[in-house]
């Protein structure tokens, strides 16, 4: 039996210190260990990106690395991006133009595009695509996903895109729609 190794870590803000055994994945130290379940894993191959989190400013694959490898290191999650009731501007962009469907992808797309968005100029739709290739979905067709981060690159306001591309979903437009 392998003896645990101490780690200190920085989640989502909050540092951390366990012991964990050696051959304990990432993934697997943020949903069991942490509680931490939007890190979702599919192939455990590192070819879905379900897993996809960052580390140290940079997006991996959290079933390809250690927890022992994350020792010192700064780690953010789709946890950290927002909440339910502040949902940060890719997540309500994603929301927005509709860029989700079943959910299991969603995390690793929002951490992919979310490094993405921090580093490249992603002028065109193939560049967001090819981006996005390393991500695998069957539901969406990648083509909301797209959208959203155009939205976001261009700096719009989800609630200003969404009332002119959709008056009828402006939330003041219910309200006169519901009103008696």
């Amino acid at each position: 039996m392998s003896k645990n190794l101490d780690i200190k870590l920085v989640v989502n803000g909050t540092t951390y210190e366990r012991a964990v055994e050696p051959r304990l994945l990432l993934s697997d130290f943020l949903r069991h260990t942490l509680g931490l379940t939007g890190t979702h894993v599919g192939c455990e191959h590192g070819v879905c990106g379900a897993c996809t989190i960052m580390v140290d400013g940079d997006s991996i694959r959290a079933c390809l690395m250690l927890a022992v490898q994350a020792d010192g290191c700064v780690v953010e999650t789709v946890e950290g991006l927002g909440t339910v009731d502040q949902l940060n501007p890719l997540q309500q962009a994603f929301h927005s133009c509709h860029g989700l469907q079943c959910g299991f992808c969603t995390p690793g797309m929002l951490m992919t595009c979310t490094d993405m968005l921090k580093k490249y100029p992603l002028e065109s739709d193939a560049e967001i695509r090819d981006g996005l290739s390393g991500n695998l979905c069957r539901c969406t067709g990648y083509v909301h996903i797209v959208d959203a981060v155009k939205m976001v690159k261009r700096g719009a306001t989800v609630a200003t895109e969404t009332a002119a591309s959709h008056p009828q979903s402006h939330p003041q437009q219910i309200a006169k729609e519901i009103s008696p």
